[in-house]
Order: structure tokens, then sequence, then C-alpha cells
């Protein structure tokens, strides 16, 4: 190679003009575009940089060259990338003594970029710059969107002695859960300013917020390449890019790519640096991060004036007429909630009815003389009482209510998904009637019987005797007093406990009393109300102002629900004595999640999306605990994942955990057992019982939802809808023959297009479903589910904290086919998702289709997509139902 140079003026270290004299000044330069320079007073020069290679063809760039600035003046040969590098010397420098070194540098860097065919030309179409506008952003949303006044503020309230230490920089700029990113971005900053010390003045600070609140992507892209480029020599080492992987990963909590960081930098080297010159440069991670794709969920496929069309109509649209608006609310409260209206309207007329009709009966009564309303709100409430504690059995009989689901039409009309939810709303009238009930007796009828007068009392001496009661005593002591006392208490602990905030023990108490709480104490204290029924009969048997037996209508309430609860709970006995299954596989994953793959009993049939009552009696006896079922309906095993969150499913992890043996290397999960061991803990199974989720083959489309092992039972059904999808394939090319039980299958089974995000915060979740994932992404070839998995302890798409990850996503991705996240061939997305985006994204695909929702995971998400699923269904032609599975 021959380079020639053409030079018309000399520069030094210290030069005169006109009586005015210009001291060089060093500064730190990264990068052969950026070089260390000198400042000069209105000198110019041109310099042509000709590259000469084998076959005598040359790259020819003219530069006029001033004192504070390069322009291009002509460039002969080369392609747009020769363009596109001569054209950062146009940025502003200052000049030095080594300019005739740097130029050479960048000539010799210009013959190794145009030689190189390991990169596509950069992208610098306005697609590509609009990416790069969105990556590198060191203050996002979630990160500095306060302003420079509240830094301040943070500012005089952090410094010691008027200066911000190091180690509370991270916790002054809003990067306070990433402090150990936040010092590497510390010494970048001090490193391009030549500050030394551990600590920064305010306006030092100003001048760092400015830096990195830049909106500029060159900006952003050269303070990025400061943190990896820690020696500042302008190149970027194996080593240098093995710390910054490191620190990227501990950022975003990804354990595996942090143990991996030594492999994914060899990796990046290979692609950056292919003539093994054992350094990378800025050019190079500029055209890296401006190939990378574009991972968010988009609508690349819709057309764009549909997609402004329905932006426009799921405009919110504000109605000034309170009455019309009051409408409109009430109207789809309705429209939404119509079966849960009619079956509680329904309820509350029943309870209602037997409360004025027992209300009037006692009014015409004596006894209405001596304890007036007292005794007809007492009694009114214990009717209501009587019906509500025979109601109360009916919505958890689990067998039959899966039967009416499954083999009834009823479904249509009936919320039988709410059967817990009614369940509770039952349990609040009950105590409400109790509270009436015992409170007017206790405050009102008592008092009133013993202060009443002679005359008075005598037509109550049939009920209470000849001779009038003491005191209260009299009435405790009796059956009718000490049976409604002991109720009362027992009732008390068993509401009290069912409590969301004692049975999940999120209540910050002593260790003593923590004992108490827990979903232990919650299953026993329920368990109370088999005492409870025994003595509400006994205490429904002897009234007081009753004697006739066919007036004493308690048994008569509670005779056929009692009947039918008892009949299933002796279903479930005698089901699961013979349902003893065979483990046949184990594993503890990350994240404390316990896979149990297990034989199916004889005759064992059920839906995706159904679960199962697990018993160990290695851990209780008497304990059964629902899990939703993994497996598809076709395999030939039955399996489920079991998150450790309470007592019960520590104790169980810990059993199978004593009889697995680690895994080898080329499996997933802390501990395997692939075959029977001699003392396996023996497991009892009860089910399958109905869910939500199970209503899926009702829908052409499918928007599956999961939230970490929420995904349990959309699994399932994923499983299912390929295995179904395949079957119904090969009926239609005549693959198989046209039986009547396929020809039924086939109109049962409507699913042709499933959507699955997955959002989970722990990269280890991932092993969880590894096998499926890939299972999907390998035999799936006509598209039919469209998989998305996104760990939300990465930080989104843009952020400087997650550059690198996403970078190394796309070089893994394009090597092996394999997601460095996940570990699966489906890509991982950062942050949680955009649903509007996803709702929008699902109804321009399907128009004029109703599309099934089906959510499974903790609450707080499913009050979005349930108004998300209302708001879409009444904006566009695209029908969204929800389903919410009970978590």
């Amino acid at each position: 190679m021959e380079i020639q140079e053409k030079q018309k003026d000399s520069f030094s270290d210290s030069e005169s003009v006109g009586g005015s004299s210009t001291t060089a000044t060093r500064v730190g330069y990264s990068g052969p575009l950026s070089g260390q320079l000198i400042s000069g007073k209105r000198n110019s020069s041109k310099k042509s940089a000709r590259f000469k290679d084998e076959d005598e063809c040359y790259v020819e760039i003219t530069l006029d060259v001033r004192d504070d600035s390069v322009s291009v003046q002509n460039i002969r040969g080369g392609d747009s990338e020769t363009a596109y590098l001569a054209s950062q010397l146009e940025k502003r420098h200052s000049f030095g003594s080594q300019l005739s070194f740097k130029l050479k540098q960048v000539s010799q860097e210009l013959k190794r970029m145009t030689s190189s065919k390991r990169f596509d030309k950069v992208n610098r179409t306005k697609s590509g710059a609009a990416r790069a506008l969105k990556g590198l952003k060191f203050m996002t949303k979630n990160v500095g969107s306060e302003g420079w006044s509240e830094v301040q503020a943070r500012f005089n309230e952090l410094a010691v002695n008027e200066m911000l230490p190091k180690s509370r920089f991270g916790q002054c700029i809003g990067m306070k859960e990433t402090s150990e990113f936040a010092g590497e971005l510390f010494d970048a900053l001090s490193r391009r300013r030549g500050i030394t010390s551990s600590s920064i003045t305010e306006a030092e600070l100003h001048g760092f917020w400015e830096q990195i609140t830049d909106q500029s992507f060159d900006s952003r892209l050269q303070t990025f390449f400061d943190m990896v480029d820690k020696d500042a020599d302008g190149r970027i080492t194996e080593e240098e890019v093995q710390e910054i992987i490191a620190l990227s990963a501990s950022a975003n909590k990804l354990s595996k790519i942090q143990e991996r960081a030594q492999e994914y930098a060899a990796m990046i080297m290979e692609e950056l640096d292919p003539d093994n010159l054992g350094h990378v440069e800025l050019f190079n991670l500029e055209m890296l991060l401006l190939q990378a794709p574009n991972k968010s969920t988009n609508l690349a496929g819709d057309s764009r004036v549909l997609s402004h069309l329905l932006s426009q109509k799921l405009v919110p649209t504000k109605e000034y007429n309170p009455i019309k608006r009051c409408y409109r609310g009430l109207r789809y409260f309705v429209e939404d909630n119509w079966k849960r209206i009619w079956v509680v309207a329904l309820w509350l007329s029943i309870c209602a009815g037997l409360f004025t009709w027992k209300f009037i009966q006692y009014k015409h009564r004596a006894v209405f003389d001596v304890m007036g309303y007292c005794v007809t709100t007492a009694k009114g409430a214990a009717e209501t009482l009587k019906f509500n504690m025979a109601l109360i059995l009916l919505p958890v009989c689990r067998n039959t209510i899966t039967w009416l689901r499954t083999k009834t039409k009823l479904g249509v009309a009936v919320p039988f998904d709410d059967n817990i939810n009614f369940h509770k709303v039952i349990a609040f009238g009950i105590a409400i009637g109790v509270g009436l009930h015992a409170g007017a007796h206790l405050t009102c009828d008592f008092p009133r019987l013993l202060h009443a007068k002679d005359d008075e009392y005598e037509p109550m001496e049939p009920y209470f005797g000849e001779k009038r009661p003491d005191d209260y005593w009299w009435f405790v002591k009796g059956t009718e007093g000490w049976t409604g006392v002991v109720m009362l208490v027992l009732m008390a602990i068993a509401y009290t406990l069912a409590q969301p905030w004692f049975r999940r023990s999120k209540l910050n108490l002593p260790k003593t009393l923590k004992k108490l709480t827990g979903f232990n104490a919650f299953w026993y204290s329920h368990h109370l109300f088999v005492i409870v029924y025994v003595l509400f009969i006994i205490h429904g048997y002897f009234l007081y102002l009753s004697k006739e037996w066919y007036k004493r209508t308690t048994w008569m309430y509670l005779a056929v629900p009692v009947l039918l609860y008892a009949c299933e709970r002796l279903i479930r006995a005698f089901r699961s004595g013979y349902k003893t299954v065979r483990i046949s596989k184990v594993a503890v994953y990350p994240g404390n999640v316990l896979a149990l793959h297990m034989s199916k009993p004889q005759g064992f049939k059920y839906t995706s999306g159904q679960y199962i009552f697990v018993n160990c009696s290695d851990v209780s006896p008497f304990q059964w605990h629902p899990f939703s079922i993994t497996s598809a309906p076709g395999d030939d095993y039955l399996s489920i994942h079991i998150r450790t969150l309470g007592d019960w499913t520590s104790q169980l992890k810990v059993i199978f955990s004593k009889v697995c043996q680690p895994p080898s290397a080329d499996q997933s999960g802390l501990q395997r057992a692939d075959t029977a061991q001699p003392r396996m803990p023996r497991l009892l199974i009860d089910g399958p019982y109905g869910a939500p989720s199970q209503d899926y083959k009702n829908y052409d489309v499918l928007l599956l939802v999961g939230l970490g092992i929420g995904a349990t039972p959309i699994i399932s059904i994923i499983k299912d809808v390929l295995n179904n999808i395949k079957q119904q394939k090969e009926i239609e090319e005549g693959m198989q023959g046209e039986s009547g039980a396929k020809n039924e299958q086939r109109r049962h089974f409507a699913t042709k297009r499933a959507y699955f995000y997955w959002v989970t915060r722990e990269q280890g979740s991932f092993e969880w479903f590894k096998g499926v994932m890939d299972e999907v992404a390998e035999n799936d070839r006509d598209g039919v589910i469209e998989l998305h998995n996104y760990c939300t302890s990465v930080y989104e798409e843009g952020d400087a904290r997650s550059a690198l990850i996403t970078m190394l996503q796309s070089l893994q991705h394009a090597k092996s086919g394999v997601d460095i996240v996940s570990g699966t061939r489906v890509k991982t997305h950062f942050a949680r998702p955009n649903w509007r985006n996803v709702f929008k994204h699902v109804a321009l695909k399907h128009d004029n289709e109703r599309v099934g929702v089906f959510y499974c995971g903790v609450h707080g998400l499913d009050g979005q997509l349930r108004r998300l699923a209302q708001d879409f269904s009444r904006k566009t032609t695209t029908k969204f139902d929800f389903h919410k599975e009970n978590f």
C-alpha cells in the first residue's frame, strides 16, 4: 500500500499569529476519528490520502484541514462505508503535531474496512437512523426523567463537603438499582475530562449530566465506548469487552451470561476483528449497533393505514353529557358482567325474600310484644343463614362444577369460573347474617326478656319456663347458647385466617404469631367447618321459640348440599386411592421450581388447562394442593410444575431433592431422577378439575398470557394446539381415515392461530419449559403459534445497560439459532410488553374474528388485560373474550 501526503502548513505545539499566542492543549481521545490533536489559529491545510491495493485501485480522500474543523473536499473510489468514515473527520477537533500520524491511521482503517467482507454496509437509512436514536440511552423514562433540578436537589442531599462521592453517583442520577454500572459510567466520564478524584463538584456533575442526557447518538456511542475503553487508548481489547459483558449481565441479573462472559467476548472479537488485530474501534461498534435487529413487538407486517385508523379509533373520546356518560358506563358494565349480575341478583333476592318472610311471620306472634323488632331481625337473619350455610357448599363441589361446565350448556349463562369468588361472597353474607342474628339476641332480645314485667313475660312461659331467666348465663349455658358461642368463635377463626394477608403471610408479625398464619393455618382452620355444621344442626333443633319439629327447618336446608358435598369427598377419597402415580422424572429448576413427570393412571382423561390435586403423605397425609397440568392430553405422561413458595411446597422440594441425583452436563435443572428410585416419595392425585383455560377450543384465535409460573396451564394448551393442528392437517390431506372420532375432533377444535406471551423476572425461569419452546420452534412450520418471551430483569430496548446484551443476542442467534437469554430458539424480548400494542397487533391480524384471551398469573395485570379486551372489542370488529385463571 502506498500513502502520499500533501501538506501546505506545518504545526507546532506553540505558535504565534498576528501577535497572539496559542498554546497547545492536550485532550484524551478514544478511537481513530477523535484523536489527540492541537488547536491553533486559522491555520489550514489540505491533505490527500490515497490507498493503493494489489490491483492498483485507489481510494483518494482530499481534506480541508483548519484550526477548528475538517471538511471532506473530494472522495475518489471506495463505497458508502468509505464516505461514512471520511465524514466523521468533519467533526470539530483540536490538532497537534501528530496529525500526520492520525491521518495515516485513518487511512489504514479505511483500507482495512473496505477490504473486509464481514459486515454488510452500515445502515444509514431513515429506519436505521431512527433505530440508532432509540439506542444507547443512559437516561430513559425510568431513569433521569426528572430533569437537572431534581438531580441538583439530590446532589445537595448526598454531597459531602460539597463533593459528590462516586459511591453515591448512581443514586444521584437515578441509577440506584445498578450502582456498579453507574460507577463505571462515572469513571468513563471522569477519564474524558481528566478527573482523577473519586468525588466531583456540582459543576462537574452538571457536565456529566449534560453528556449522558445528550440526545445525539454519536455522543451516546462515544460515552459507551469510553466505558469499555478503560485505558483511553481508542481501542477495545478482548479483556475490556469481557469486563463490560460481565458488568452488563450483572446489571440485568443475567447470571448465565455473566458466567460465559469470556466466551461471548471471544465471539464479539471474532466478529469485529476479522484481521486479528487484537482490538476493535469505535466504527466497528457503531456498525454492530446499527445492524442489530429491532426486537420489539411491532406491526411491520400490517398495513400502516389500518394501523393508523385503528389508533385513531382507540383514542378515548370524552362524553361531556353526564347522563350519557353514566349510561354508557352502566351499559358497558352490564355487557361485561351480566352473568355475574343475574346470579348475584338472584342470590340477593332469595336472601331478601327469606328475611322478609320470617320478619313478617314473627311480627304477628306474641313474642313481638316483648322483644319487638329485635326478634324479627334475629329470626330473619337466621333464615338467610340457613340458606347461605347450605349454598356455600355448592361452589366448592369441584366434581359437580366440572361436570356441569363440561357436559351441559349452562356455562352460557352461569359463570362457573367465578365459583371461588361466589364462595367468598356467600361467606361475606354469612358474616352479615351472624352479626345481625347474634347482635340482635345479645344486645336486644335477651335484655328485653330479662327486664320484662310479669304480665309481659306470661306469654313467654311456654318457651322459657315459668321462672324468668335471671341473667345472661342462663342463655349461655343452654344448648342453644353454647352451640351459638362456639360456632361464632370457630367461624371467626376460619374467616380471619382465610383472608389473603393471613393466608399468604403478608403481615409482619412476630415469629411466634407468624407460625399461626400461612396456608397450613388456613387449610386446617377451614376444616373446622365440620364441627360448625354439626353444631349448626344442633343449634337449629333446640330453638327457644319453635317447638314443632316441622318448624325446625335447619336440617331441611342442609340435607341436600351436605349429602352432595359428602359424596364429593367420598369420590375424591376413593378415586385418589387407586390413582397412585409412579414418578418417572424429577427436575429442580432455577427459581425454586419442581417439575414432576409421572405415569398416567388407567382411564385418566383430561383437557389442557385443567388442574389436579396432589397429596404427598411424606409431607402431610391430609393436605391436597391444586396444580395446573403442563402436559398435553396426547402425551404419554402426566406433568406438573410446582413453584416452592409456601411451607408445603418447600417441604415437597426438600423430600424429592434427597432422592435425586445431580444432572449430567447436557441436562437442565439442578437435580434429576429419570428412573424410579428405591424410595421415591408416594404421590396421590385427584382430578382432573375444570378451569377457565379449558375453554380455549371454542376460539379460532388465542391470545395466551402467562406471568412466571402462571404459564403452566398455557404450556399445556400450546402443546395441545400444536398436536391438534398437526392431526387436523393430516386429516385434511387424507393421511388418516375419516373416522367418526376424527371428524368429531375436527369439529370441536377450532383454534387456527395462537399468540403466547410469557413474562418472567428471572433468566433461569426459561429452563422450566425450554423443551416445549424448542419443540414448537422446530415443528411449527406454518407459524401457527407465535411465541414471545419477555425477561423483565433486562432493561428495555434502547437502554445503554442492555445494549451489549442486545448485540450479543443478535450475534449468537445469527450464529447458532439459540437465544443467549432463554437458551431456546425463541428470541427473548426485554422489559415488559406494551399490551396495547399486543392487542392492536392481534386485532389487525384477525379482523371480524373472536379471540380468546386467557391469562394466568398474579393479580394486577388481569385488570389491565380485561380493560384492553373490552376496549378493543367495542371499538374494533375483533371481539376479545377475557378469561382469568384462579391463580
